[in-house]
């Protein structure tokens, strides 16, 4: 295990700048999710860390040695990527020792590997077989396999799910966790699939445009967003926004909408009339209950519980609910807003108040 240290790293194509400033610090053992829309800059972050692609400005440190310079082979990292790249031609065993052949391992020292390896994945009875016979997510397995046996100080994984169905990828983030934690391995996971994020970090770095915009657990970044674009990615389904304005109505803070109006629970320190972006989760909204009415545009049930789309005040909502409450399209129905739920953006999209 090796600690993975990134300051200041930048990245431009010609003049066209791709990231900026990057700094980040993951501790040896850690696994970090960097998670963003196609185009934010993660995947060029990772290529940087494995010596794919070149640092503009900046230093990147694997335990402690400075690899800017270094080429992919001396870093001692194993990255498994979307394509499982498989040699078609070779067993599941001869692609998994294909890296420690190249290193003059012995073949015992092989063997052993790729049976431990093969144990940890499921793979023993798969050793034989080429990868045309196998399904998708074995293929995934042989691939994460393969960079197992080395043993490095790192391993990347370059959205590793994003061929599988649906069932597969939810099956194989439980995989990858539970081998995190038998490795103990330094990782770092790119993927802009949020649920894919909040399951498997122990930190999520949010990007947008070429930069981060959050470091934190996955609850930090879903309880606390430290700004609208973290606010509107992480969750699903997404957080409800509207504009609003400040006010202090008989001295109590309130937030003041077209149509209605909120009562907060604690004090800001703001201007009166200063304009907020309020956020609030689909499920922190209480249906009927509550003094504010919206109209049912459309219900959709989930099995779990029931998403319900709503206007109010011709704003557009989604309440989730656990239960299956009576809901008929264009009927109203009550809605409750807590206060203590309440998430708030300034003119700029940063986070004010607690």
């Amino acid at each position: 295990m090796s600690a993975i240290d990134i300051s200041g790293v930048s990245k431009r194509y010609g003049t066209t700048p791709i990231l900026h400033e990057i700094t980040l610090a993951v501790a040896a053992g850690e696994f970090v999710v960097l998670v963003g829309p196609s185009g934010c800059g993660k995947s060029t972050l990772l290529r940087m860390i494995a010596g794919l692609e070149g640092v503009s400005a900046g230093e990147i440190r694997i335990g402690g040695t400075l690899v800017n310079d270094l080429p992919p082979k001396a870093r001692d990292i194993a990255m498994v990527f979307q394509s499982y790249a498989l040699y078609p031609h070779m067993s599941v065993a001869d692609n998994m020792a294909y890296s420690l052949r190249l290193r003059g391992t012995s073949k015992p020292n092989i063997e052993t590997a790729i049976k431990a390896a093969a144990a940890k994945l499921g793979l023993g009875p798969l050793l034989e077989r080429k990868p045309k016979a196998l399904s998708g997510g074995q293929r995934q397995r042989v691939a994460m396999g393969r960079a197992i046996v080395r043993r490095p100080k790192a391993f990347l994984f370059d959205e590793p799910l994003s061929n599988l169905d649906a069932r597969l990828r939810e099956h194989m983030r439980a995989e990858i966790k539970k081998l995190h934690r038998e490795l103990g391995a330094t990782s770092i996971y790119v993927t802009h699939d949020q649920i894919e994020a909040m399951t498997l970090a122990d930190r999520i770095v949010a990007m947008n445009g070429g930069h981060v915009q959050q470091v934190g657990s996955p609850l930090e970044l879903y309880d606390r967003p430290a700004n609208l674009f973290v606010a509107g990615f992480i969750g699903s389904p997404a957080m409800n926004m509207f504009p609003a304005h400040f006010s202090r109505r008989e001295d109590r803070p309130t937030l003041v909408h077209p149509g209605f109006a909120l009562t907060l629970d604690h004090d800001l320190a703001l201007h009166e009339g200063a304009a907020l972006t309020v956020g609030i989760r689909p499920e922190h909204i209480a249906l009927g209950a509550g003094s504010v009415q919206g109209i049912v545009d459309l219900v959709e049930p989930t099995g779990l519980g029931t998403i319900a789309h709503l206007t109010l005040a011709g704003t557009a909502f989604k309440a989730f609910s656990l239960t299956r409450p009576p809901l008929s399209l264009g009927a109203g129905v009550a809605m409750d807003l807590p206060a203590r739920k309440l998430h708030l953006f300034d003119a700029d999209g940063i986070r004010v108040g607690r």
